[in-house]
């Protein structure tokens, strides 16, 4: 994909960045909105561009703007497969328009693209298979209407994402909570109850050496000082 048209007009290009997405669960646009929302429509493939306009083009709601005033539509629709470098661009780009929030259509959206997207600052997403009439009304009206818009199961992957990330600035070392093993998070668990390594042996029909080698490597590949460390960060953490 090297160029992305508005009708065969430029990507519009301003100099103050735009404000942060903010996402959210999808709710129903406010249907007292008295005025029409301006859309520019942004894709490389004619043919995608040519069934979004004319979806749009029969709601009363929508006003569809010519190439020369493409710069300050409300609402910038991006229709593409898949986000590559030159998606990404362009986004980046429109992102720096203050007169429009961006709305993403895409056909395939990885969720190492998903983080990409909200870098580049993009409002709402639909994917295009969901893409009816109905569908691209709501999400454009949404749009203008300063909401945000991701599909449910891109909604878990971003908080997963930002609930990794918070794991990640609170514990320096990058641990998450898959650091321990089945075995290793019963052996901890039994520590807390008390056991000592006799006990935990007889419980789980292992060997002591093999406890306390289990044990030991906890405590080194966590960088933790002994049993006592071991337990309180595992329980901070939640692995036990």
């Amino acid at each position: 994909m090297s160029s992305f048209e508005q009708g065969g007009s430029a990507v519009p290009d301003a100099t103050s960045a735009g404000p942060a997405p903010a996402w959210a669960s999808h709710r129903t646009p406010s249907a007292d909105r008295p005025e029409r929302v301006t859309v520019a429509v942004y894709t490389a493939d004619p043919v995608l561009r040519l069934g979004v306009v004319q979806q749009l083009r029969q709601r009363p709601e929508i006003d569809l703007l010519a190439d020369a005033d493409a710069e300050r539509a409300e609402v910038s629709l991006v229709v593409v497969d898949q986000v590559d470098d030159d998606v990404a661009a362009l986004l980046h780009r429109l992102r720096h328009n203050t007169a429009t929030r961006t709305g993403l259509v895409v056909a395939t959206l990885g969720s190492g693209s998903l983080q990409r997207v909200i870098e580049c600052g993009v409002a709402a997403v639909l994917r295009r298979a969901e893409a009816d009439q109905d569908q691209l009304l709501r999400l454009v009206l949404a749009i203008a209407n300063g909401e945000g818009v991701l599909p449910g199961d891109l909604l878990g992957k971003l908080l997963s994402h930002v609930g990794s990330l918070q794991r990640s600035a609170l514990d320096p070392r990058g641990l998450s909570l898959s650091t321990l093993t089945t075995r290793e998070a019963d052996m901890l668990r039994m520590v807390s109850e008390g056991l000592d390594t006799a006990e935990i042996a007889r419980k789980t029909s292992y060997s002591e050496r093999t406890v306390k080698n289990i044990l030991h490597e906890v405590i080194t590949r966590l960088q933790l000082r002994n049993r006592a460390h071991a337990v309180g960060y595992a329980l901070r953490n939640g692995l036990i």
